[in-house]
């Protein structure tokens, strides 16, 4: 999962990407460390209609009240990013592509720092 979450951070990056996949693609950095935090926590979401939502809710669970923030922003990326995916283009703008990298960037940090506390064993 931190080979995924660290591809998509760098290719989210990409300047000749459009600011749509650009977007799209921090988003589902964002998404695999979610997902990162959920399974360290003990838990799974399944991928069922929903799954996003479930697992940007279910991180206050695996966290604890310190990623509210996250979840909320990643909640509203949420539904933009299934306009770009699956109804229209030119949706994001360049600062709400440069914006949502450098958010998934550092809730990646957040979880990594989370990881390294509670299971020092797994420290990347």
């Amino acid at each position: 999962m931190r080979a995924l979450v660290a591809r998509d951070l760098a290719d989210a990056g990409i300047a000749g990407l459009s600011a749509d996949r650009r977007f799209a693609t921090a988003y589902n950095a964002a998404l695999q460390a979610v997902h990162m935090a959920i399974a360290f926590a003990g838990y799974r979401v399944t991928a069922k209609t929903g799954h996003h939502k479930v697992s940007f809710h279910s991180m206050k669970l695996a966290l604890g009240a310190g990623a509210d923030k996250y979840a909320d922003y990643f909640e509203t990326c949420r539904r933009k990013r299934n306009v770009i995916d699956y109804t229209r283009s030119h949706v994001a703008t360049d600062t709400e592509a440069k914006e949502i990298l450098e958010k998934a960037t550092e809730f990646y940090d957040v979880v990594e720092a989370w990881i390294d506390a509670k299971f020092p064993s797994l420290k990347r």
